[in-house]
C-alpha cells in the first residue's frame, strides 16, 4: 500500500470493472488494516466513463505513501465461532448456497442456518448500489436488522465483502467470516445444509 501512494490521512477510492466485488474487497482489506476512509466508486470503472470522467493511460508512478497497518480494525468471524452467529449470510449465487453445482469446493451445499443474500442482489441494473433503505429492507427480510449479531461468508472470502459493504450502507455491522466456504467444506465432519 506503501508503495502505492497510500497514506493513513489520504482518501482512497477503490474501484473496479466486476460489479465492484474486488471493490469491496479492497475496501474491506484497507479498513481492516485500519484505513480510515476509504470509499468504493459506485458502479465503479463503467460508472466513471458514462460520466465522462478522465481517463489515463500508461505507467503510473506514485510518490511512496506512509500507510501504517494495524489489522484488527473491522470484525471477522473465526471457524470456531461460525455457529455461534446469530444470522450468517452467505453472499453466493443461489444456486451455490442451495448445494444444487458447486464449481469450486468438494462439497455442495452451505453452512447450517445460514441465510442467502446474493451479492448481485445489492446492486441496481446499472451496476450501482441500492439505496440505503432498499438494501435495509432486503437484508431484513432473511432476519438481519442494526445492532444484530451478523457475519456474511461466500466461496473464499473475497466476494461477501461486497455484503459486508452492502449493510454498512444500510446501517448495520457485519462480520466477514474469511474462511468461507472453501474453509467450513474442508473438513467432512462439519455439518453441511442443502436446499
Amino acid at each position: 500500500m506503501r508503495r502505492l501512494g497510500v497514506d493513513d490521512d489520504r482518501p482512497v477510492v477503490v474501484y473496479d470493472d466486476w460489479s465492484g466485488l474486488a471493490a469491496s474487497r479492497a475496501w474491506w482489506l484497507l479498513r481492516y488494516h485500519g484505513h480510515r476512509n476509504v470509499r468504493v466508486l459506485d458502479g465503479g470503472w463503467a460508472a466513471w466513463l458514462a460520466v465522462g470522467g478522465p481517463v489515463e493511460t500508461g505507467p503510473v508512478d506514485p510518490s511512496p505513501g506512509g500507510f501504517t497497518a494495524r489489522p484488527g480494525q473491522m470484525p471477522v468471524v473465526a471457524l470456531g465461532d461460525v455457529l455461534d452467529v446469530d444470522v450468517l449470510v452467505d453472499a453466493r449465487a443461489p444456486e451455490r448456497y442451495r448445494g444444487d453445482v458447486e464449481p469450486m469446493d468438494p462439497v455442495a451445499g452451505h453452512v447450517p442456518g445460514a441465510v442467502n443474500v446474493p451479492t448481485t442482489t445489492n446492486l441496481t441494473s446499472a451496476g450501482t448500489f441500492r439505496d440505503a433503505t432498499t438494501l435495509r429492507a432486503l437484508y431484513a427480510a432473511e432476519g438481519v436488522a442494526p445492532g444484530a449479531d451478523v457475519a456474511a461468508y461466500c466461496g473464499s472470502g473475497v466476494t461477501a465483502c461486497h455484503d459486508v459493504l452492502a449493510m454498512e450502507l444500510a446501517g448495520i455491522r457485519a462480520a466477514l467470516y474469511p474462511g468461507s466456504w472453501s474453509e467450513w467444506s474442508a473438513d467432512p465432519q462439519r455439518p453441511v445444509e442443502r436446499g
